[in-house]
């Protein structure tokens, strides 16, 4: 068995594997899997995909897919850029800025009657 990738967790490793298997590859997960621990980070989260010598080439390629399937979702989204929502959360914050700035002397003339 070769290693083809490590990954952060297990959710994600599980779906790689069930990828992999749906494929056609031989799959084995090494790592911190089923462990006493509930949550991990760090190197303690550390799984590797382990395929047949002879799969990784192929094995290597679907993952390819995966990650060009998973930028192409990000740019189908009709939610406007990372930019672009920023810019609305400004205008949020500019708000709440200018309410501040307007209600708190209002209050305090009002505190004073």
């Amino acid at each position: 068995m070769s290693r083809l990738t490590s990954l952060q967790g297990t959710f994600r490793a599980h779906v790689l594997r069930a990828r992999l298997v749906d494929e056609g590859f031989d799959v084995e997960l090494r790592g911190a899997l089923d462990g006493p621990y509930g949550l991990t980070v760090g190197d303690l989260a550390v799984v590797d995909v382990y395929v047949p010598g002879d799969q990784l080439e192929e094995a290597s390629m679907v993952l390819l897919v995966n990650e060009v399937d998973e930028v192409d979702d990000r740019f189908d989204d009709d939610r406007p850029p990372v930019a672009a929502r920023r810019h609305v959360s400004g205008k949020v914050v500019a708000a709440l800025i200018l309410f501040v700035l307007i209600a708190g002397p209002i209050a305090q003339v009002l505190r004073w009657y």
